[in-house]
């Protein structure tokens, strides 16, 4: 370990907030899918910055708007009008097919403002239509109302008395929110691919009977995308491959390459609940975060950038039921659709954990979530060369367990 390491790590323990169990590696710049620590090690990225660095590092079209956009100003109030707000909002209303957008700073807050929204939409119809269904096993973000809404106990402990009015279903039961959901349910909020939540997509029109389900009690459907959107599934937003359509969708992490931002996009009728006043942002929407999101708004839509995300990821997804195949005692399932995927671990002699850290030993980043699932979502720029770096490095480590 190197001398200025160590002062990066002492200085980093002494005076940051210790909420995260970080990795022992100082990472310093990128290239494409790669990235590269102060001692020069390089590591090929299949974590993206949880989902984040879609387009992978020193992408130059966007350096290239992100400089040209600072040097003509960063940030001004929401009180005033600017072109790249209003032309990355135009595209994002055309690409979802709803009606009005609002750009936030990142994934909770646009989860936060959806459910505001939401609650205000169903106020004006019954005061006491309130109701938000989640599903266990979900993510939803970090602020009071959003980690209520995520399924996940953990998160809740310590931080009592919770924001009233959520419940709870399992995720792809449709017999279970059947029973839940009522005319007092004001929205069933769901992550189109459960993704910290283990990746899980949606099985057997699940998503479709949801739908029928909120029409029929009136209540809103809340997509968050905030994970596997951006194109990360293969379509740019990942309910297009279900054949349902929201009414209010939520993205964040890729919407601009790494700068952060946070949307959510609404139909014309819930839009009309919210009035000046009723919500608002200072950071959110500003010219550079603005100016990087048109660049990926740009770039990810396009057939065959799309295409490739088809291509590569079921490449990637065949590499992983091969090695599923030949490790069958230590991985029971492979799951996920495009470049959002996971491989279920079962009785294995190592921890997911330890299996991250040697994986980073040999030079590629990847994640566990939930303690027991590989979760993969690297930069969608990935080539089947780099997948197989990944494979190769996990079969040895995989191996050595054996």
């Amino acid at each position: 370990m190197s001398e200025k390491q160590e002062q990066i790590f002492s200085t980093d323990d002494k005076n940051y907030l210790p909420v995260f169990n970080r990795y022992k590696i100082v990472l310093e710049r990128g290239d494409g899918a790669y990235l590269y620590d102060i001692n020069g090690k390089r590591y090929v990225d299949f974590l993206g910055g949880i989902a984040v660095n879609v387009l992978g590092y020193n992408y130059a079209p966007l350096v290239d708007a992100i400089s040209k956009q600072a040097a003509k100003i960063i940030h001004v109030s929401n009180l005033y009008y600017t072109e790249p707000q209003a032309n990355a909002a135009a595209k994002l209303v055309k690409l979802s097919g709803l009606d009005r957008a609002f750009f936030g700073n990142s994934g909770a807050e646009s989860n936060e403002g959806a459910i505001k929204i939401a609650r205000k939409y169903a106020h004006q119809i019954d005061a006491e239509k309130s109701q938000i269904i989640t599903a266990w096993d979900s993510f939803h973000g970090r602020t009071l109302a959003t980690l209520t809404a995520t399924g996940q106990p953990k998160y809740h402990k310590g931080f009592e008395p919770l924001p009233a009015g959520f419940d709870y279903v399992h995720y792809n039961d449709i017999a279970e929110l059947e029973e839940k959901i009522s005319d007092k349910t004001c929205a069933v909020m769901l992550e189109t691919i459960q993704g910290e939540g283990g990746v899980y997509p949606p099985k057997n029109d699940y998503l479709k009977k949801v739908r029928e389900l909120c029409d029929k009690h009136g209540a809103l459907l809340i997509l968050d995308e905030i994970q596997a959107g951006m194109g990360r599934s293969g379509k740019f937003f990942a309910y297009e491959k279900y054949g349902v359509k929201p009414d209010i969708v939520t993205l964040a992490k890729g919407l601009a390459g790494g700068v952060p931002i946070g949307a959510f996009i609404c139909t014309e009728k819930v839009a009309q609940a919210f009035h000046a006043g009723d919500h608002g942002t200072t950071f959110g929407g500003n010219p550079l975060a603005c100016a990087a999101a048109n660049v990926v708004l740009d770039t990810i839509p396009n057939e065959k950038f799309l295409a490739h995300v088809e291509e590569v990821g079921k490449y990637f997804k065949d590499k992983l039921i091969d090695l599923q195949k030949k490790y069958p005692d230590q991985i029971s399932e492979i799951r996920g659709e495009g470049l959002i995927l996971g491989a279920q671990l079962s009785n294995s002699k190592k921890s997911g954990v330890e299996i991250v850290n040697e994986c980073m030993k040999r030079g590629a980043i990847i994640n566990c979530t939930v303690g027991t699932v590989l979760r993969f979502i690297p930069p969608l720029i990935i080539e089947n060369a780099q997948v197989d770096e990944v494979i190769n490095i996990l079969d040895s480590v995989l191996g050595e367990v054996n």
